[in-house]
Formats: structure tokens, sequence, C-alpha cells
């Protein structure tokens, strides 16, 4: 096991990520943040947190997507895919839309998310925020537009996102 992130240096990547969206969508007024379930919300929560702080009054609209139904391997093998909430209480129709995930591996959640996520509406953009992208590992051509941290792993190695709601501490690690 191999700590990639602590809980400070955790907490210093997602400032810069939120600085990031700053710099690129200002205000907000034509932009939604998107936290795909399950466990992509936890960094979304934290990314619209942090957001609020640094720009008090602004409206930022924020939900959460879950793409179970929409996955490429659903119903087959035999890991059962049990559903999570969706809540996007919002159009998404000509808005500029950021996708919000802890890990870019091979790609697969993220067609999968642009797929569930049309169903709310036609998006004028889509970009892709990423926690850590595993930038060797991808099986589709999907790139992150904002990225925590890159590493290469082998592909028999995991990335385990640790959040203090769920786990008790903040922390990103390597496991073999």
């Amino acid at each position: 096991m191999k700590t990639i992130l602590n809980g400070k240096q955790l907490a210093i990547t997602i400032d810069r990520l939120c600085h990031q969206l700053i710099e690129n969508h200002l205000q907000f007024e034509n932009t939604v943040l998107i936290g795909l379930q399950p466990r992509g919300i936890y960094l979304g929560d934290r990314i619209y947190e942090t957001l609020k702080k640094l720009l008090p009054g602004t409206a930022i609209h924020y939900g959460k997507l879950d793409i179970t139904f929409y996955r490429d391997d659903y119903n087959k093998g035999k890991t059962l895919h049990v559903p999570s909430e969706t809540n996007i209480n919002f159009s998404i129709e000509n808005k500029k839309v950021v996708l919000i995930d802890d890990v870019l591996y091979t790609g697969r959640t993220i067609r999968s998310a642009l797929d569930a996520m049309l169903d709310f509406g036609r998006p004028a953009s889509v970009e892709l925020l990423a926690l850590i992208d595993r930038r060797f590992s991808r099986q589709l051509p999907i790139q992150p537009d904002y990225t925590g941290r890159t590493i290469d792993a082998l592909i028999s190695q995991k990335v385990r996102v640790l959040w203090e709601q769920r786990d008790g501490k903040d922390e990103v690690i390597l496991v073999d």
C-alpha cells in the first residue's frame, strides 16, 4: 500500500481544482456540476462546498447522476449492480456540464455518464474533472479537463479514494 495523497494534500488538490473551475467558468451562470454515483459524489460534494465558500452568493447547480443502467457490463457477469440515486433537479440544456469522478481508469464510466446525462437535456459542452487519472489504462478516448493527480499504475493495482464521511479519513492510496 502506498499513499498517493494524504489528507492535507487532498484538501490542497481540491482547492486547486476549484480555482481552475472558477478560472474557466467565472460565475457559473451557464455551468452545472454533476457528481457521478457512487464514488464521484464525495468529490463532487467537496468541490461544490468549496466553490460555495470561494464564491459566496453565487448560484451553482450541482446534481448527482447514477449510471448503473447505462453501463456496458450491466446484466453481464456475476456482479450485481445496485443502482444509486440520481438527483438532478435542473435542465442541462445548452449548459456547460462538468462531470466529476474520483478515478478515471478505462473511461467506460464516463461513456456511460455521457449516455445517462442526455436524459436531462443536450449540453452546450461537457468537461471532465477527475481526482486521479490512471492515464495508461484507458480503453476509450476520454481524457480529463481537470486532473488532481496523474499516476501510472499496474493493471493489478487498485486506486482507493478514502473520504472522511465514509471511511473515517481523507486519503488516496494505491493497493497491490
